[in-house]
């Protein structure tokens, strides 16, 4: 598609809500296209002409009844694209990350209610998301209050997995193409792990939530576990630790060796993310499990006396179905589950085909919809409560990614990261630490190499970037 911004410095903004409408199209600013969108400001006017196939509407605005332009001008957009498609976003003219740090933000300014009118009001976000979002706000202010001005966290990358699900955006490989690089990779790991350690120990911080994400952390052999553990136990003062957590997410990679190993290393959370318990949908997505082998290994972790067990699921996948999602969600209910992620799939665009038809159609968007608003009142009405809550670009019908909890088993990881609340020392290939200055708010970055043999490879420079956490608090003091 074609989008043109005249006169005004919003193109940012009209980008994005052109991606929500349109997920598959790639944007460029000049030349032909099936879906040409102009948005012009004059002394006078906002204006929006947009043409989408054999569609074509024009609206405009009065440019000095809005106090914000820019808002206004996503506004007119927004109403533009909705009344040629027949599709209003529920998320209105929002495409940000994280609705309840921007709730949060505005709260403080007009108070809850005020806030709430201002998502409903301004940016057009349907009442059922506004509401959404203030409970997750609630459920957020409430973690973030246990931060100290000297807490971090830390976050353990593991990008190996048994093979790779279609819809994966994450640094992570199957370990047929990297089993060799798996023996290397843990013990230089265990270095830099060792090093953040030291660095942590000098500067007096205090470790309140370790995370060990992927990939799936429990694609590695139990042996291997245990010498990252250790390195950990040895490495940090885990006195002030609240939450240990390692996803093992993919059920074929769950035994009763590595659970008990997990279990003496002390972690209190661990993830069986099943995606779906229809066969058909797993293997359309390219997961070589069953969901019998779901429900096996979360029984075993119930064994291991795990009691705080999350479990992932995604709406939206390719042959599900609103009815088998629905079974899905219930099964997970019926576990005893102490949190369900609900997730809506992000779309890739780069092998979709876009024609008329498929723009015009809303089926996925409707269905995905549905899915997402059955997830969040089976959810409710059993006990649990929306804790977390982020959203990603291209994700089918603009939806959220919503973290569900019953009392006391919120991931407090991932709101400290999604809120940025602290910094987040990170190790590993792919990952990143993210450094929070508290009195400032200032947040600086710290990019590791994003290939497990790239992080090999280059391993000295991981190391030395890594100083750059100490820099980074010598000015900060």
């Amino acid at each position: 598609m074609v989008l043109k911004v005249i006169n005004h410095p919003f193109s940012y903004d009209m980008k994005n809500l052109c991606t929500v409408f349109f997920p598959y199209e790639k944007i460029k600013d000049d030349g032909e296209a099936d879906i040409v969108v102009v948005t012009q400001k004059t002394d006078s006017s906002l204006i929006v002409d947009a043409k989408v196939y054999d569609k074509r509407l024009k609206k405009s605005s009065d440019v000095h009844c809005h106090p914000d332009t820019a808002t206004a001008m996503s506004v007119l957009l927004y109403d533009t694209l909705s009344s040629i498609m027949g599709f209003s976003p529920a998320w209105g003219i929002l495409y940000g990350v994280r609705p309840a740090k921007l709730m949060h933000r505005i709260a403080k300014e007009r108070g809850e209610q005020g806030a709430k009118d201002y998502f409903k009001n301004e940016f057009l976000v349907h009442p059922q998301k506004v509401q959404l979002t203030a409970e997750v706000m609630q459920h957020e202010n409430r973690i973030i209050s246990l931060s100290k001005n000297n807490s971090f966290s830390l976050y353990v990358s593991i990008p190996f997995c048994p093979t790779r699900c279609s819809y994966c955006s994450f640094v992570s490989h199957s370990i047929e193409r990297t089993q060799k690089l798996m023996n290397p990779y843990v013990d230089l790991l265990c270095n830099e792990l060792e090093e953040i350690g030291t660095l942590s120990s000098q500067l007096g911080l205090r470790l309140e939530t370790i995370y060990f994400g992927g990939g799936t952390p429990t694609t590695l052999d139990a042996n291997l576990l245990a010498k990252l553990f250790l390195t950990i136990e040895k490495s940090f003062d885990l006195s002030a630790l609240r939450e240990y957590t390692v996803e093992a997410g993919r059920p074929d990679t769950v035994s009763l060796e590595k659970l008990k190993t997990l279990k003496t290393a002390g972690v209190n959370r661990i993830s069986i993310n099943p995606q779906s318990f229809n066969d058909e949908v797993l293997e359309a997505i390219g997961r070589k499990h069953t969901s019998k082998q779901a429900l096996d290994a979360f029984e075993l972790a119930r064994q291991c006396d795990f009691d705080n067990i999350n479990m992932d699921f995604i709406a939206g996948l390719p042959k599900d179905t609103l009815d088998s999602f629905r079974n899905s969600i219930d099964t997970g209910v019926n576990l005893g589950a102490e949190s369900i992620t609900v997730h809506t799939l992000a779309l890739k665009s780069a092998a979709y085909l876009v024609t008329r038809s498929s723009t015009f159609d809303l089926s996925d968007r409707l269905t995905a919809d549905s899915m997402v608003n059955y997830s969040n009142a089976a959810l409710k009405s059993n006990g649990y409560y929306p804790y977390y809550m982020y959203r990603q670009s291209k994700s089918i019908g603009n939806l959220e990614n919503v973290g569900w909890c019953k009392p006391g088993n919120d991931c407090l990881y991932n709101v400290y990261m999604m809120d940025e609340t602290h910094s987040v020392f990170a190790a590993g290939a792919g990952a990143v630490t993210r450094l929070k200055n508290q009195l400032t708010g200032k947040i600086d970055r710290i990019y590791n190499y994003k290939y497990p043999y790239e992080y090999v490879d280059n391993f000295d420079q991981v190391i030395l970037r890594k100083s750059g956490i100490k820099s980074f608090y010598s000015e900060y003091k």
